[in-house]
């Protein structure tokens, strides 16, 4: 494991040789921010990422031990980096080592992805931990396995989720993955990842939003891309209603925000991000269906009034 001094020492070196001197200039019409970004165990990579995309900043999803090589990377690249943290939620310090995330600088709970209930124990208590610490609590919904064996995640969303959001109004929830975002369309039955084809009308996702204050939506990863790749009628509308509620994520893993390198983890279920980045997908996705406005809520303004930071 790379060490906070060697870690720091990479990344100040990278950081000039990829000629960042500051906020980049946005190909977007707009500054960009990532929300769903995966720390990446070289610190080239995080950087080189952003910069091939286009991206001006980007909030780190970590799990476990990793203040040190957050903070690195925060002093390499001053202003571009915020951070959540996740960890195990079946484990009983659970409670104990994220509160001390936020306490050392996380601004909030996730990716949280664990084989457990959406409504059950183990989320709950994380839940009410969000609430306590005053920060949004980020949780991938999955009903269907990408691959033999994969198992599902903080399942029954659909059918319990409503009750949550119900129970928990203190906490900050952020939607993101398969089922949250399959659900938008309202025949969704959990019988594909990623369904295809026009969305019908009153969607489980799209009530939510609608309906709770509580509620966002990370439109991250091939499964918002599909979401809003499927029916152009349905995606103006709904990125229009939903303006304020929603977040650009890319949850990509190509290597130079241009494809490189390998896409969604080699998600046979997602081969139709092959050779794409994710994030530019996306990025294009949202300008050519949003007015400027809308596009740089979703993009830029919506994410630091979540997280309470100067734009």
């Amino acid at each position: 494991m790379i060490n906070r001094r060697e870690f720091l020492e990479t990344v100040t070196a990278v950081v000039p040789a990829l000629g960042w001197q500051g906020t980049p200039a946005t190909e977007w019409g707009s500054q960009v921010f990532d929300l769903h970004f995966h720390l990446r165990p070289q610190p080239a990579a995080n950087l080189a990422h952003l910069d091939g995309a286009g991206v001006t900043k980007a909030n780190l999803l970590t799990r476990g031990a990793v203040l040190e090589q957050v903070k690195a990377l925060q002093a390499a690249a001053p202003g571009r980096f915020t951070w959540f943290n996740s960890y195990d939620v079946t484990k009983p310090d659970a409670e104990q080592v994220l509160t001390q995330a936020v306490k050392d600088g996380a601004q909030g709970l996730g990716e949280i992805k664990f084989h457990v209930a959406a409504d059950g124990p183990e989320l709950r208590r994380m839940y009410a931990l969000a609430a306590d610490l005053r920060v949004p609590i980020l949780i991938h919904f999955q009903e269907v396995d990408h691959f033999p064996n994969e198992g599902t995640w903080s399942t029954g969303y659909a059918k319990t989720f409503e009750s949550i959001l119900k129970a928990y109004p203190r906490t900050t929830f952020i939607g993101h993955a398969d089922a949250f975002w399959a659900n938008v369309s309202a025949d969704y039955h959990n019988e594909a990842a990623y369904p295809t084809g026009p969305i019908k009308r009153g969607g489980v996702t799209d009530k939510l939003l609608g309906d709770y204050a509580n509620l966002f939506g990370d439109l991250a990863a091939n499964s918002g891309n599909n979401a809003m790749s499927r029916d152009g009628d349905f995606t103006a509308d709904f990125l229009k209603r939903h303006q304020d509620k929603l977040f650009f994520g890319s949850d990509c893993n190509c290597t130079d925000g241009r494809g490189g390198g390998v896409s969604q983890n080699n998600n046979p279920t997602a081969a139709r991000m092959a050779g794409k980045c994710v994030a530019r997908e996306t990025l294009s996705l949202l300008k050519r269906t949003t007015a400027p406005d809308v596009f740089q809520r979703v993009v830029w303004d919506n994410v630091h009034k979540l997280l309470r930071i100067p734009a």
